[in-house]
């Protein structure tokens, strides 16, 4: 169940550790782009612009949550390399009392602001009240969505990154399959891929608990670790709070971006609803590898091995790499080819947008890929404010430009050029800092 990273060849350890929470993912981004092929093709191009517009919505939402947790896992896996087991229990207690308090005050929230926040995202008007019945739905799941994602957190937080795999693999196959049962079968719309999702987001949730508890009882807190500890609560908010706000801030940027694109017009809503699936399939190896990588440095941190740490940066580094390289080819040589998974052929409009922005940004994965090492990195040290300053300059600088550069001559092409001007410009101040944090000394 548990998998030290202080010991053992770096680069092995850190492809061990991280495979199954890529495999996870790429599941994720799959079941992600098959609900976005099956809404696209089986109910048509409004729909696709609705649910399209409410995943920027979600993203940035559950970013939360899961920045709540990720920053929380640090705490959770400094503690075992320091072999604390009693302060990670009451640490896990702490966390998720937060977490769950937390998560529900930001989704009544964004029940009570759901009008607002889309006539913020300025969606086509054919595509509005889709977009309200799909929200509705997926928000009132997003109980589950936090369970898995803490219960998650804490295993991979001791090197268990498998279990999570194996009951997100099942929710997701099973959202599938419910997606073409509801919307191809019997005609339910965007309300039966919400519904699916929230079943399958329910699955996932139940699975995983009852696996902790069962499995999981040498981290399950007792009856004695059941109380509030203020280092420890310090400890959990600081970092989770933190990688909460780097995530929002991030989401929030990409939303901006969202509102920017609809306002084009419903052809350049429905191409960017696929490339952002695409682009998040592609690179995802690479953030999920980020995350891997924090947990090493946090592991790592706590038992002192600060030299490893060096060298894992290392490895990491080309690890990364060879991810984006490979996945920035195959998305520029099959752009067309990958629209059209979305898209029926007749909408020339819709794919010409998506290849024209798959070539800009497709080539440029490196960026990003670096950046997310860069976050796992400080994440790891317990430096989160790091994270939120790479985030500002990345994101903002993305905005900024995107709202600079298409009001001028290049249109939409000006959105597309801010993208890895951002990552680039994030990349060069995060090694320069990382490069200060070794020579000073960690």
């Amino acid at each position: 169940m548990e998998c030290n990273l202080t010991s053992g060849k770096i680069e092995s350890s850190l492809i061990k550790f991280s495979l199954p929470m890529i495999v996870g993912n790429l599941i994720q981004q799959l079941y992600n782009m098959a609900d976005t092929l099956i809404v696209g093709k089986g109910i048509g191009p409004d729909a696709l612009a609705a649910v399209g517009s409410s995943y920027a919505l979600m993203v940035l939402l559950t970013s939360i949550v899961l920045g709540l947790c990720i920053g929380s896992s640090v705490v959770f896996s400094q503690l075992y390399g320091a072999n604390k087991i009693d302060d990670m229990k009451i640490s896990i207690y702490n966390a998720f009392v937060f977490t769950a308090l937390f998560s529900f005050i930001i989704n009544s929230i964004s029940f009570l602001m759901l009008d607002n926040f889309i006539k913020w995202l300025n969606i086509p008007q054919q595509a509005v009240e889709m977009t309200r019945e799909y929200l509705k739905i997926i928000l009132g799941g997003m109980f589950f969505v936090t369970i898995y994602n803490f219960v998650a957190a804490v295993l991979r937080s001791i090197g268990n990154t498998v279990m999570p795999l194996v009951f997100f693999a099942v929710a997701a196959f099973t959202n599938i399959i419910l997606d073409i049962a509801f919307v191809m079968h019997f005609g339910m719309g965007v309300a039966g891929a919400a519904i699916a999702t929230v079943i399958s987001q329910a699955l996932s949730a139940i699975c995983i608990t009852v696996y902790f508890f069962a499995k999981g009882k040498n981290l399950c807190p007792e009856k004695r670790h059941l109380h509030f500890d203020k280092k420890l609560l310090k400890s959990v908010i600081n970092n989770s709070s933190l990688t909460a706000i780097q995530q929002s801030i991030m989401n929030f940027g990409i939303l901006l971006v969202q509102g920017l694109v609809n306002s084009f017009g419903f052809y350049a809503s429905a191409a960017f609803a696929v490339v952002v699936k695409i682009d998040a399939f592609a690179y995802m190896p690479a953030q999920d590898f980020g995350n891997a990588f924090s947990t090493f440095v946090a592991q790592n941190y706590g038992a002192k091995a600060f030299d490893r740490i060096k060298k894992g940066a290392i490895a990491a580094l080309k690890i990364s790499s060879i991810f984006c390289v490979i996945a920035s080819v195959i998305v520029v040589v099959f752009s067309r080819e990958l629209m059209l998974m979305f898209i029926n052929e007749q909408e020339t409009a819709i794919i010409n947008i998506g290849v024209q922005y798959l070539y800009i940004v497709g080539t440029t994965y490196i960026g990003i890929g670096i950046l997310f090492l860069l976050y796992g990195f400080y994440r790891g040290l317990g430096r989160s404010q790091m994270s939120i300053v790479l985030t500002i300059i990345s994101l903002g600088s993305r905005v900024a430009l995107a709202y600079l550069l298409s009001s001028s001559s290049m249109g939409m092409l000006g959105i597309w050029y801010a993208v890895p001007i951002g990552w680039a410009l994030a990349d060069i101040f995060g090694i320069y800092k990382m490069r200060g944090i070794f020579i000073g000394g960690l």
